[in-house]
């Protein structure tokens, strides 16, 4: 199937003379004019999670290096890795632009600019931030609210602000990124009042404590931690009151795959541990062990910037394995292409008026190479096995 797909889009015939790629995923390519492509990027990562966020880019006859800029997220601190986390907010950001869906707030972590994003990434957007949105209110409203939310590696995610709007917080939201992203999160919060005030409408002065790397109040925590350091994280957790008692919803969106294996595994298995009754969404890669797949991974590989966790994204099956075999109940996973689907289709044809999509295999081959998991330990008497999207 990929094989006719890269083909098509000019894959294995590209003009550029450059073939270091600077992108992640690089998928497929238009040819737009003689002797210039306009090369894909699929990234569907949250605000700050993923540290590669291209979203297109163009190669000129000459070779010129495609447009790159990424934050480290994994292991290693190449220069593959390094950078700003702009690129998806900006992606979300244009999305929100053109009506795809409502969030008044990340314009104030971003700014707009003037490049245009490709439909089928504001398409695998919207049916991301719909899916794992729709799990977050669905566990909300087993639960009747009495629970506490975590966003690992959240970055310049809205989600909070969000769930306020529609009077729908928990007991506690928790974000959890590096120290450097919190740091620039914390001061766009300081200096936009549709970011601070909702936060200021629930605590007193006393309360509420910014500094460094730090946000706390009685509602809404950010914390700057390394997620691969169990210990440092459960002891700044703890700090601001995590509450192991609570129902807790912990959120993972393009995370895991730059851990090792076992550093993730060690992470969902530390989450299992630590909550008696939780509910674990992964976002991410899958089927990367097909040819459009392996494609991906090289020419991350070529920017010395490797995929560590890949080895779990083989199938949806393997995703699931893993929470499986790390002290989760159940374990539930769909491709995007399947979530994008079920949509309803009202929704559907209102996002599809927005733009004309011509190449509607290059989007099914984008979001079957993304899924959305999620998994369970305790809470029968909740019902938590029942969510779905």
């Amino acid at each position: 199937m990929f094989g006719g797909a890269g083909r098509r889009f000019g894959l294995n015939h590209c003009s550029s003379k450059n073939k270091n790629l600077r992108g992640c995923e690089a998928t497929g390519s238009r040819l737009s004019s003689p002797g210039k492509r306009l090369l894909f990027f699929f990234c569907n990562c949250s605000g700050g999670t993923d540290p590669i966020r291209p979203a297109y880019c163009k190669v000129s006859k000459s070779g010129a290096a495609p447009f790159f800029r990424g934050k480290e997220r994994g292991t290693g601190r190449g220069e593959g890795v390094q950078g700003t986390c702009d690129d998806a907010s900006l992606c979300k950001r244009f999305a929100v632009s053109i009506g795809y869906w409502h969030d008044p707030y990340i314009q104030h972590f971003v700014r707009l600019t003037k490049e245009r994003k490709a439909p089928e990434i504001n398409r695998g957007y919207f049916a991301r931030v719909h899916g794992v949105f729709q799990l977050i209110k669905a566990f909300l409203k087993k639960t009747e609210g009495n629970c506490q939310i975590m966003n690992l590696g959240a970055g310049m995610d809205t989600t909070f602000w969000k769930l306020k709007e529609e009077n729908l917080l928990p007991v506690k939201y928790f974000e959890v990124d590096f120290p450097m992203i919190v740091t620039r999160k914390l001061n766009s919060i300081k200096a936009k009042p549709l970011l601070s005030n909702p936060i200021m409408e629930l605590h007193s002065a006393e309360s509420l404590l910014i500094d460094g790397h730090i946000l706390d109040s009685s509602r809404f925590a950010i914390v700057g931690a390394d997620l691969r350091d169990l210990v440092g994280l459960e002891e700044k957790l703890k700090k601001y009151n995590m509450n192991t008692q609570l129902p807790t919803l912990l959120i993972a969106e393009c995370v895991l795959v730059y851990m090792t294996a076992d550093q993730s595994a060690n992470l969902i298995k530390w989450a299992a541990n630590s909550f008696k009754t939780a509910m674990f969404i992964n976002y991410e890669q899958v089927n990367m062990d097909d040819r459009f797949g392996r494609i991906m991974i090289e020419n991350l590989r070529r920017r010395q910037c490797d995929l560590a966790g890949v080895e779990v994204c083989k199938s949806l099956a393997s995703q699931k394995e893993r929470l499986l075999s790390n002290g989760w109940e159940t374990a539930r996973a769909v491709d995007m292409m399947e979530l994008y689907s079920s949509l309803p289709q009202a929704e559907v044809s209102r996002i599809e008026s927005l733009e004309f999509l011509d190449e509607m295999e290059l989007l099914e081959q984008l979001m079957k190479h993304y899924c959305l998991c999620w998994a369970v330990k305790g809470g029968d008497h909740l019902g938590l096995c029942e969510i779905t999207f």
